[in-house]
């Protein structure tokens, strides 16, 4: 079976460094499924989870506030802003972070204010779907 190296990068530390079967990532144009030999590539991410797939198919699941993917023929590099491994995410953080938001986008005071707040709307229901996924993953 071929495999590749994979890199997840946060702006603070490197969460993951190894070698992989496949990733699942969310694009800006949709779904990415990424595994050895797929063609050179460059993209942005939406916020979300990435899925990655290991050579015993064990699964592990992060979280990325967006960033980029750069695929080059060996290795995979993920640079995200904010990452980290869905067993890390808070969902307390992610739900009072997605009622802040609401909260703010019902308030709007100019198209700035608006646009963060659906940013950061858009980055905590994100983290709430990766934290659902490990909990489905698991059978909680």
């Amino acid at each position: 079976m071929y495999t590749f190296h994979l890199d997840i990068v946060s702006a603070e530390k490197s969460i993951f460094s190894g070698t992989v079967d496949s990733l699942v990532a969310t694009g800006e144009l949709g779904e990415l499924g990424i595994v050895p030999g797929h063609a050179p590539l460059l993209t942005s991410l939406k916020p979300g989870t990435v899925k990655v797939t290991d050579h015993d198919g064990n699964v592990e699941l992060y979280y990325v506030s967006g960033g980029t993917l750069e695929v080059q023929p060996h290795v995979t590099t993920i640079l995200a802003d904010t990452a980290a491994r869905a067993d890390d995410v808070d969902e307390a953080a992610a739900i009072a972070a997605k009622e802040a938001a609401e909260a703010a986008m019902a308030d709007q005071s100019s198209e700035i204010e608006y646009a963060e707040a659906a940013v950061e709307l858009a980055e905590a229901v994100a983290q709430l779907r990766t934290i659902q996924a490990i909990r489905k993953k698991v059978g909680k």
